[in-house]
């Protein structure tokens, strides 16, 4: 039997180390699925509910384990569908290749049925490599463009295959004219800045007296390097999102995340600078950043064009993190006091208090922030977390600690919803052998976590640790967006576009074999953690959450409270439980810290 183009794309993948690609059949890429068939499931087609999953599947795989994530689809609508997952790889530098078919050649321009003008289509969203393979000599140069592009500028990429030429008989390229021969190898490369560069960021580093570093997820191969770093400069550190694993959150001058989802002793550290050292982030809040003028500041970045973004930074250095902060440690002071540290920790150790606090109020029935805060103990040690967008993402970003060899992350700057069960999928196909937990809202459970729980089913025994624990915050309200309504737009909330029906997570795991379990009760949260996290597969545990519980941002003040409260009582539905929650949450902020009871000796 001759060797099929499609056969050989599955080959081609194969020799690039690709394990899985996650998709969705169609008629469009029917001779694909026929070469799965003749190649024994190699790479595994991993099949999810829809194609908007497999490129979030194929966006945590990626996220997860330092590897291209692939997904495939159909053309027209399934390519369309793909959009979504690709824009969040796009938003958040990740390697993925989407693999699309197309209508035959014979029919192109003939307004044919699922004929899209698919370069159109993806000229944005894979504007660093998109190409339709239209004759077999043509697919290895731009399947091999396609994946080295993605691995080395963290990107999605698009190859497209017309149904046709999925089946003509393959032939590879000649040494001849107009033809592209091409080649697997990717070598090693690293980027390091100028040495004049690292003497500049070092006299404006070692000028600081209160020294802020903020680390992203450019950071993240340097973990070493940036608590070296930080103990020479006497600096608190700051995490994005993006950076949430970057370092553990039990070291003292560990302030947390930033922005609006952050900590108050972020905030404070970003306020009371006055150098800055950002490394491997493009954190674009920059009202949550120094004061323009007030601090020096130095950038680390390995994408010359990230670099000089955000604040007015003296010195930008080009260059991997990790080797960059190796040539510029040497350069620094040694000599440095202590006050500010000593200051960074006392405010963080202080927070610390004052979330503790905040999970410990009454609500009802049950405090989203207790939530959190119940499952962070219980977390193994080489857990995996994803967060959805919504409110939960607050209670991810304040209330979970990060320890060493943890893995975390969400979609950081498209901040989609429905991103946090399939990325949890990817995760698992990326590490069977870890527990992933993903922390989810209602409004994203609705949207689309409960199809993939079907795909959690199908799939969890190629799992070697099948333990995916998916916790849902079931308070049927939008409440992010709530929120917002109120904070920002001084509006009530809109009770018809707001307000969700009452689903039952729970009983849907059960009813698919899965385990599931529902909380009512303030005091059964921490026993339904658990018994997620002991189940023997996938489960599913339904919190009943306040939605008048504040997610109140870290600048807040007394005025902002009071505007927010002004707002609700022009005609809130909930008004008066929002307020109560919002002054009880604002208060710990104001109370003395508390003594820790001593373990008995």
């Amino acid at each position: 039997m001759s060797t099929k183009v499609s056969d050989h794309v599955l080959h081609r993948l194969r020799e690039w180390g690709v394990e899985q690609v996650f998709g969705y059949p169609g008629d469009g890429i029917n001779g694909l699925l026929a070469a799965w068939g003749r190649a024994d499931d190699q790479p595994r087609f991993i099949q999810s509910r829809h194609e908007e999953m497999s490129a979030f599947q194929a966006v945590g795989y990626a996220k997860f384990s330092g590897r291209v994530g692939v997904c495939a689809a159909t053309s027209g609508p399934g390519a369309i569908h793909l959009l979504n997952g690709l824009y969040d790889a796009k938003l958040d530098h990740v390697p993925v290749v989407a693999i699309v078919g197309q209508t035959h050649r014979t029919a192109m321009g003939g307004s044919y049925q699922q004929e899209v003008d698919l370069h159109t289509l993806f000229k944005d969203v894979a504007s660093e490599f998109v190409e339709t393979v239209t004759v077999p000599e043509q697919l290895p140069n731009v399947l091999d463009r396609a994946m080295r592009t993605a691995y080395a500028r963290r990107c999605p990429t698009a190859v497209i295959i017309p149904g046709d030429v999925q089946e003509l008989d393959y032939s590879p390229p000649t040494h001849e004219f107009k033809m592209v021969p091409s080649s697997l190898d990717t070598g090693s490369w690293t980027a390091v800045p100028s040495d004049d560069s690292l003497r500049r960021a070092a006299e404006v580093l070692n000028a600081g007296d209160k020294v802020a570093i903020l680390v992203g997820q450019g950071a993240a191969g340097a973990r070493h390097e940036v608590e070296r770093i930080a103990d020479l400069l006497g600096a608190g550190v700051a995490k994005a999102l993006l950076g949430k694993d970057v370092l553990s959150d039990e070291l003292p001058y560990v302030t947390g995340a930033i922005g609006l989802l952050g900590t108050r002793p972020s905030y404070e550290l970003m306020r009371d600078c006055d150098t800055l050292l950002t490394i491997g982030s493009s954190f674009p809040y920059s009202q949550f950043m120094p004061e323009f003028g007030k601090a020096r500041g130095v950038q680390i970045d390995i994408d010359p064009h990230m670099i000089g973004m955000r604040y007015p930074y003296e010195v930008n250095l080009v260059g991997d993190a990790k080797e960059t902060l190796q040539r510029l440690m040497p350069l620094l002071d040694t000599d440095r006091g202590r006050e500010w540290f000593d200051t960074v920790c006392a405010n963080t150790a202080r927070w610390r208090d004052v979330l503790e606090r905040r999970a410990e109020l009454s609500a009802d029935p049950v405090n989203p922030e207790l939530v959190a805060r119940a499952l962070d103990p219980l977390l193994p040690d080489d857990a995996i977390v994803t967060s959805d967008s919504g409110s939960t993402a607050n209670w991810f970003a304040r209330h979970l600690t990060m320890r060493p060899g943890m893995r975390a992350s969400l979609s950081g700057t498209l901040a989609t919803m429905g991103c946090g069960v399939p990325y949890a999928i990817g995760a698992k196909f990326a590490h069977p052998d870890r527990p992933v937990v993903a922390l989810v809202g209602d409004g994203a459970m609705q949207m689309n976590g409960l199809a993939e729980l079907i795909t959690a089913a199908k799939y969890q025994d190629r799992w070697t640790d099948r333990r995916l624990v998916i916790g849902v915050w079931n308070n049927h309200d939008l409440n992010q967006v709530t929120w917002e309504l109120r904070a920002m737009g001084g509006a009530p909330s809109f009770l018809p576009s707001q307000e969700l029906p009452d689903v039952q997570y729970a009983a849907f795991a059960r009813s698919l074999g899965l385990t599931g379990i529902r909380v009512e009760k303030p005091e059964e949260v921490a026993a339904g953690w658990r018994a997620a996290l002991e189940a023997d597969g996938p489960a599913v545990v339904e919190f009943l959450t306040d939605p008048a519980v504040p997610p109140v941002p870290p600048h807040a003040t007394w005025e902002q409270m009071e505007a927010t409260a002004a707002s609700i009582l022009k005609g809130d539905a909930d008004r008066g439980s929002v307020i109560k929650q919002g002054f009880k949450a604002k208060m710990q902020e104001f109370l003395p810290g508390r003594e820790k009871k001593r373990p008995e000796q």
